[in-house]
């Protein structure tokens, strides 16, 4: 199966989740990270806000963390401090996705300990799939960022023995499920 119907087939599944389970999943999830001394250690996370029934990290943010949250411009990643605190509202971006305003602080790669990745799936040897714009792709192949610890976030149905790969695909460290977080 290619990429292009393997992403279909698993956003299929993950959007079909009934609510209930989406959100127990969710919650489980964020157990498993925050019992994880890779997130224990780290204090300034870049997260994600779900959209299309992602696992759902909105339960960390409460965290004593600083979190940091990405906007697209253009092709790449921007990424911004936010707190529940927060006086600046989040707004949809160019994906429909909530992003921090263009006024937060800007966020310096090395400033960074943590970085958790939303994905649709991702393989045992750290290879995610994700949707097919290569933000992520991009941003982690450059210095800094290609130093950073990097987490991928899914569900345990979309963990896979191996996923089709491409030259610029980059491997995560770990991968957290509902389940389990292991390293790659």
């Amino acid at each position: 199966m290619d990429k292009k119907e393997l992403r279909r087939s698993l956003l299929k599944t993950r959007q079909s989740l009934p609510l209930e389970i989406y959100q127990s999943q969710s919650l489980q999830v964020c157990e498993q990270l925050k019992a994880s001394q890779l997130f224990v250690d780290a204090k300034l996370i870049l997260a994600y806000f779900s959209t299309r029934q992602e696992p759902d990290l909105s339960s960390l943010f409460s965290l004593p963390k600083t979190w940091g949250f990405p906007r697209c411009v253009d092709a790449e990643l921007c990424w911004h401090e936010w707190s529940l605190n927060d006086s600046l509202p989040l707004q949809k971006g160019a994906f429909g996705i909530l992003e921090p305003s263009v006024d937060a602080p800007v966020i310096q790669p090395d400033a960074v300990d943590l970085i958790l990745v939303p994905a649709v799936a991702c393989d045992r040897q750290g290879y995610r799939l994700g949707y097919g714009g290569g933000y992520y792709d991009r941003l982690l192949n450059r210095p800094p960022w290609n130093q950073k610890t990097t987490i991928g976030i899914v569900f345990d149905f979309a963990t896979l023995t191996t996923l089709p790969i491409d030259p610029w695909d980059q491997r995560l460290q770990a991968v957290c499920t509902e389940s389990r977080l292991f390293s790659c």
